[in-house]
């Protein structure tokens, strides 16, 4: 089961690089342009999408392998997954049409300033779930041993 967890924390790490690039697109030798585009928009969701789940990958498969998940635990897990829905509805609100910078097909997406909070604070979110997810399970559960 280490192998599984070896592959959260790469795809941890793929989802930070990709989010680094989304953020700073001049890093890869492309010029980048005025504004913030809907690529970019997608891959900085799409890294933070991968970094939550290898984060999650990695907990579950380091801490509590063959351990059925507990309440708080699964609480954990939907509320990380409740952060990374809000931030792709944050950051996609004006380019899908209900944020509030309505645009016409011709003319780049507005990233405003609640967009960006919504997209830092949903994701303040999904880091939180990870956490609980963490630190909420039993590492030294005596009944999985079959133990009394």
């Amino acid at each position: 089961m280490e192998r599984v967890a070896q592959f959260g924390i790469a795809l941890g790490a793929l989802g930070t690089v990709l989010t680094f690039m989304g953020l700073f697109p001049g890093v890869t030798g492309l010029r980048p342009a005025s504004g913030i585009g809907v690529m970019q928009i997608v891959t900085v969701l799409f890294g933070f999408f991968l970094l939550i789940t290898g984060a999650l990958i990695y907990v579950k498969f380091t801490f509590y392998v063959g351990r059925s998940a507990n309440l708080a635990q699964q609480i954990g897990v939907r509320l990380a997954l409740t952060g990374l829905l809000f931030a792709s509805m944050s950051g996609m609100a004006d380019v899908v049409g209900f944020g509030s910078h309505l645009r016409a097909f011709s003319e780049e997406p507005l990233f405003g300033f609640l967009q960006a909070v919504g997209i830092i604070g949903s994701f303040v979110i999904a880091s939180f779930g990870v956490l609980i997810y963490a630190v909420s399970g039993n590492l030294n559960d005596s009944s999985a041993n079959g133990e009394r």
